[in-house]
């Protein structure tokens, strides 16, 4: 059976998986970078030290559970945020060169992507929705580091061609729901912690897009969720109300990409996009949209794997 490696280090994640395009499935295992209480991400530098060490530990967790005698066809390897001019983490690095290493070592071609493309095809897989890249389509990339509407379309040499739409013009919704966190007390990265405290308020406030052009503005409901637990409020009722504030940013912005491009299927990729609250929400406002499961949501490399194997076939058939 034809196997590909994905291999993703993201600022979050260390993350390894095999993809049998025999019977198509998806095997992955991944590992949250470690965060000190209290804090909201992590320096580059500590990011390159936690995926030097872990990345190693992840690819043989992978294939000592994997029960198949099969080789690599092909490596693929996220080796920058975004497929854009200048984007760039230090954090790529690590997994970028063990793919080269191991193509190098086994005589296999390495195929290299964003991380943003991962995101993508992950959820189309996840979704069922994997035949949508052969036609345009809107994707949205929602986590703490984007929160931006694409328009995608077929490319011969990317695979899928990506143009964004929209964006946040100053916090991404990640980093919302995580500042918002660390205000309660929760452990970062706190979007299932936040879900959970929301899923117990006992009222909803409502939270109004601030829009420009399309994008979205986040900050004022950073200092609104401030003033609201400085007034009294609840944790409960001020989570609720940040995850209100995502829905009601990421709904305009799909509306906006409708009337941009007319009723394109969408996909929603990202971290944040595994929020149950925000995907029930825009399911009764818009049809044939579509969400992945949390595990492939959040970083992951299934989707780079693919990426290897789309780009193979094309290559070779």
């Amino acid at each position: 059976m034809p196997l590909f490696l994905g291999l993703d280090t993201s600022n979050y994640t260390t993350s390894a998986a095999l993809f049998d395009s025999d019977v198509g499935a998806v095997l992955s295992r991944k590992k949250l970078l470690s965060v000190k209480s209290g804090e909201a991400g992590l320096r580059q530098s500590d990011a390159v030290f936690q995926h030097t060490k872990q990345l190693p530990e992840m690819v043989t967790k992978l294939f000592a559970d994997y029960d198949g005698e099969d080789k690599i066809c092909a490596v693929g390897a996220s080796f920058r945020p975004r497929n854009i001019e200048g984007s760039y983490m230090p954090c790529f690095l690590c997994g970028e060169g063990l793919g080269d290493s191991i193509g190098a070592v086994s005589g296999i071609p390495v195929y290299k992507t964003s991380h943003q493309i991962g995101h993508i095809l992950a959820a189309l897989y996840s979704a069922d929705r994997l035949s949508m890249i052969n036609s345009p389509f809107i994707a949205f990339h929602v986590s703490g580091g984007t929160t931006d509407c694409l328009y995608c379309e077929p490319d011969e040499n990317e695979l899928i061609k990506v143009t964004e739409t929209a964006s946040s013009l100053d916090l991404k919704a990640g980093q919302l729901i995580d500042r918002t966190g660390l205000m309660l007390g929760l452990d970062f990265p706190c979007g299932p912690a936040l879900e959970k405290l929301a899923e117990k308020s006992d009222k909803s406030i409502k939270a109004k897009a601030v829009m420009r052009n399309g994008s979205c503005c986040l900050s004022g409901f950073e200092n609104k969720a401030q003033a609201m637990l400085a007034g009294g409020e609840t944790p409960e009722n001020t989570s609720r109300f940040i995850l209100n504030a995502v829905y009601s940013s990421v709904s305009e912005m799909t509306a906006y990409a409708y009337e941009k491009y007319g009723k394109l299927p969408v996909i929603f990729a990202g971290g944040v996009m595994s929020n149950g609250y925000i995907k029930e929400l825009l399911r009764k406002r818009f049809d044939d949209v579509y969400f992945s499961a949390p595990e492939f949501s959040c970083d992951n490399a299934a989707g780079i794997a693919l990426y290897a194997y789309y780009t193979y076939e094309r290559q070779f058939k």
